[in-house]
């Protein structure tokens, strides 16, 4: 998959969270003030992440929408900063074509939406129009008749990559999310963790995304350990991708795995 100029053809590899949100589920992960963020952003990438996921808008069960403006006011300038200072792909976090628009302009490398192109239906075209990279994430919260099957998730995928690929996107800039958290239940988390790698059958890269997720049970502080075992599932289910709270941790278990 290309992501900016950067290729990533094999191996798993680091998607730092940056949170500049009062409100995301982790506390810890909320970052406030530039030099609060830069000063994460250099940790990361010391610690071994290869991709930041910048996100203005908590995505949490339950969460309180904000507008776009909004949004975009909170992710702006720190964007436009780090891309002055440090040299690594960036994925916003976003479900605004409008938001997907300004970051576009400041030359960001990737679309995360999480709604999977369904909540804002310009935002295909305008990641077509700036030759940007896309994460499709499955997410079923607003579709009730979906029971989550690992067919329907596949065929959903399917459909978003038709959707992107008719618009213009170009093939080696897709990746897929199987959208563990949104909209599944417990048993469906587990059951699509456990069937990852059947999600392959689509031929695009995968990204996996855990990490303290309430599926993981206990509180959010205590799923470190629970989180580092499911990348361990992603190294051996070829998952480019884990978008991952804890860095350093993360990447220690695919440095380590890769020595044995």
């Amino acid at each position: 998959m290309l992501i900016g100029t950067k290729k990533f053809s094999k191996g798993t590899h680091v998607m730092a969270i940056i949170n500049i949100t009062p409100d995301s589920f982790f506390q810890q992960s909320r970052l406030h003030g530039l030099d609060n963020i830069f000063k994460t952003v250099e940790t990361f990438i010391r610690d071994g992440a290869e991709i930041l996921d910048i996100g203005g808008q908590s995505t949490r069960p339950g969460f309180d929408m904000i507008s776009w403006e909004e949004e975009a006011e909170r992710i702006l300038k720190p964007i436009i900063e780090i891309k002055k200072r440090f040299d690594v792909p960036i994925s916003i976090d976003t479900f605004y074509s409008q938001v997907a628009e300004e970051v576009l302009k400041e030359k960001v490398d990737l679309i995360n939406d999480v709604s999977g192109l369904d909540f804002d239906k310009k935002m295909v075209d305008v990641i077509a129009k700036y030759n940007a990279a896309v994460c499709l994430v499955h997410n079923s919260r607003d579709d009730e008749n979906c029971q989550n099957t690992l067919q329907e998730i596949v065929d959903s995928l399917k459909d978003k990559v038709a959707k992107c690929i008719e618009a213009g996107v170009d093939k080696e800039k897709i990746c897929l999310d199987g959208g563990i958290g949104f909209g599944k239940t417990l048993a469906q988390n587990w059951f699509l963790l456990n069937n990852y790698e059947k999600l392959h059958v689509l031929k695009f890269p995968l990204l996996l995304g855990t990490s303290r997720k309430s599926f993981l049970g206990g509180n959010v502080e205590d799923r470190l350990q629970k989180t580092l075992d499911t990348t361990k599932l992603a190294i051996e289910k070829d998952v480019r991708f884990v978008r991952v709270h804890d860095v350093k941790e993360n990447f220690n278990v695919i440095k380590n795995y890769l020595a044995c």
